[in-house]
């Protein structure tokens, strides 16, 4: 028997979106109860948007960093709790550490599973 897919989270990473608002949402997505949290592009770079379908997920708390978007999700049909973190890296070396503190300081603060992902911009 085939199942037919359905999205309950979806994370956008390198949107370049200085505003999103509603109509941008539904345009991406058309369910009727998306909820949604965004990192703004800065300039022509960066911008993270992660929505989610409010009937199976609720949201406890959110976070916007400078590199990332991370989401505090309780499911709702067995009440579990965890976390999601859309990064998007900077491109320079120098900055890398900072992202890392950003995502120590959330391991700590929510003390839950992670699913973490994105683009770190790492290179060899």
């Amino acid at each position: 028997m085939l199942r037919q897919w359905k999205a309950e989270i979806i994370c956008f990473q390198e949107t370049k979106l200085k505003v999103v608002s509603q109509s941008v949402v539904h345009s991406l997505w058309s369910c009727n109860y998306v909820g949604w949290v965004e990192l703004f592009s800065n300039g022509a770079l960066g911008g993270i948007l992660v929505m989610w379908n409010r009937r199976a997920v609720e949201v406890v708390d959110h976070y916007v960093g400078e590199f990332l978007v991370a989401c505090h999700f309780k499911n709702v049909v067995d009440g579990v709790e965890w976390a999601l973190a859309g990064v998007y890296g900077p491109n320079l070396d120098s900055s890398r550490s900072l992202l890392w503190e950003e995502i120590a300081g959330l391991c700590s603060w929510w003390d839950l599973p992670w699913c973490f992902g994105g683009d770190f911009n790492m290179s060899e």
